[in-house]
């Protein structure tokens, strides 16, 4: 399996010093770069790999947060690798889309982890 271009993932009700805190657990550092209302940018980087992250509280609507990694060297090969970790560790719900967004994917298919369980399924707006 190849590492996908970018890793993105949505939590539920987790609040941003939580993100924060993993990220920086998680990462060998990870710095504000600056933030404009709910979106918060980062530099962070991890086995000398330097990249982006920006984090949007209320992606969508009041309940989830975006964790969007910019680049294909993190600590994870695909984004359902980075949501089963997030969902451990923060002990909430996690999606990401069901593949690595290429021709013909289905945009609405995605995976719901939560509790160790994963569920793919369909997600329009919630």
């Amino acid at each position: 399996m190849t590492n996908h271009p970018d890793i993105e993932i949505y939590i539920k009700n987790c609040k941003l010093d939580e993100v924060i805190q993993w990220l920086s657990e998680r990462l060998d550092s990870v710095k504000a770069t600056g933030s404009k209302g709910m979106l918060h940018q980062f530099s962070a980087s991890y086995q000398g790999h330097k990249f982006a992250i920006a984090v949007h509280e209320k992606a969508l609507g009041k309940a989830w947060i975006s964790v969007w990694f910019q680049s294909n060297t993190t600590p994870w090969k695909v984004d359902l690798d980075c949501a089963r970790e997030a969902s451990a560790v923060l002990k909430a719900q996690v999606r990401c889309i069901a593949s690595g967004w290429q021709e013909g994917d289905d945009p609405d298919e995605w995976w719901k982890v939560e509790e160790g369980q994963e569920v793919k399924m369909q997600w329009v707006t919630d």
